[in-house]
């Protein structure tokens, strides 16, 4: 069981057109077994992860659970990452975060970035307009 938990000032926050909770989470898992992967200590202890995904399952942001917006409308993406280990380099593939929230609402604010980091069980909040029609990918 994991999520996250936004608590959002009393004035609530600026308004835009698509929001969107995503997590990243790792998975140590054995071969299958009759269709189940139990949990595989030994990955767990060297911190090798067998999956890395999205949402909790492969293609999690894949497909019908893709993530849909229009040209020219703002995206607001609250992010955690659930670890248990991995940092997330959280970016998406073809887009420019106009605002990324370090940390959450209280921390400090930065503007046109790629790429940011979110520690092991951290979470930050990224903002952005879709400038060109595609397939963008979160990676």
């Amino acid at each position: 069981m994991y999520g996250l938990v936004l608590v959002e000032p009393e004035a609530g926050l600026p308004k835009v057109d698509r929001e969107y909770y995503v997590m990243e989470s790792e998975f140590f898992a054995s071969e299958p077994e009759n269709g189940i992967a139990p949990f595989d200590i030994q990955k767990g202890l060297d911190e090798h992860p067998s999956h890395v995904v999205f949402n909790g399952k492969v293609g999690g942001l894949l497909g019908d659970n893709a993530l849909k917006a229009k040209v020219g409308e703002t995206v607001r993406i609250y992010f955690g990452n659930i670890g248990p280990n991995g940092i997330s380099s959280f970016h998406i593939i073809g887009e420019i975060f106009d605002k990324v929230y370090d940390g959450g609402l209280d921390g400090p604010t930065s503007t046109n970035i790629q790429t940011t980091l979110i520690p092991s069980a951290g979470a930050t909040i990224v903002e952005f307009t879709v400038d060109l029609p595609g397939t963008s990918a979160p990676a």
